[in-house]
């Protein structure tokens, strides 16, 4: 279908060496677009770009720790300097350091996954910004469910993909005059390594896997077609959205 035909463009997915991350830019590398696999390690993300260039896309691997200012800024110039324009942001990298209670993390810890999972994913967009108002753009901030309804022991993870998700509002409302769309996309639990502390322990999977209507986990190839949807003109009067792939784990609570 032509509406989801991405050739031509240009998309940086941070965290896309592996898990959610590199399944969205496989997607949109097989949907046309040339694609900038980025995580902290040049190995990992060089391997990713060559397999995808194996499958005959088109894929380029800048490292980057989205942590750091200058790597941040970094990966922005190698893209442009590479590819000559930028048309889609997925903000994707993403940690979650701690299980426990909120009153149990050190103020060391918290500035951590503040700068990671909101810093990060703000000074990034704004940098982006001057190249996507060029032709127009879109940015896809990967959120969570945990950010639109508290569990137990995911407290400042939570509150982080909470802020995030209104920095996507903001984006939208202040950006859509520029032709700048901006969505956060919830999944919900994912198979990935990032999430592998609760599916790898049976007795806590099982009692998840009961309050998820689909009865089960998602895989990373399940928030594709969002992803898709929302980086491609099929999505173009969709920005300010916060959409959910959780099967059904909201409505269960």
């Amino acid at each position: 279908m032509k509406q989801f035909d991405l050739t031509g463009k240009v998309a940086i997915i941070t965290g896309s060496s592996k898990g959610i991350g590199e399944a969205m830019a496989a997607a949109l590398a097989e949907a046309g677009a040339s694609v900038v696999i980025s995580s902290r390690n040049q190995d990992a993300v060089d391997e990713v770009a060559a397999s995808f260039r194996a499958q005959g896309w088109d894929a380029t691997g800048i490292a980057c720790h989205v942590a750091d200012e200058a790597q941040r800024n970094q990966l922005v110039e190698k893209t442009v300097a590479t590819y000559g324009r930028l048309d889609i942001l997925i903000n994707n990298a993403a940690i979650n350091p701690v299980f426990g209670p909120v009153e149990d993390t050190t103020e060391a810890v918290f500035d951590k996954i503040m700068d990671v999972n909101v810093k990060a994913p703000w000074h990034l967009a704004n940098r982006c910004l001057p190249y996507l108002k060029v032709q127009g753009g879109s940015i896809i901030n990967i959120a969570s469910v945990e950010g639109m309804h508290p569990g137990f022991g995911l407290g400042l993870y939570s509150v982080s993909k909470a802020a995030l998700i209104m920095l996507t509002k903001n984006q939208a409302k202040e950006w859509g005059q520029y032709q700048v769309r901006s969505n956060a996309l919830c999944p919900g639990l994912v198979k990935t390594k990032f999430s592998a502390a609760l599916w790898q322990n049976e007795k806590l999977l099982g009692q998840l896997e009961k309050n998820i209507p689909a009865g089960r986990m998602a895989m990373p190839e399940e928030m594709q077609g969002l992803a898709l949807l929302l980086a491609s003109d099929a999505g173009s009067y969709m920005t300010g959205g916060v959409y959910t792939a959780d099967g059904g784990y909201l409505i269960a609570g």
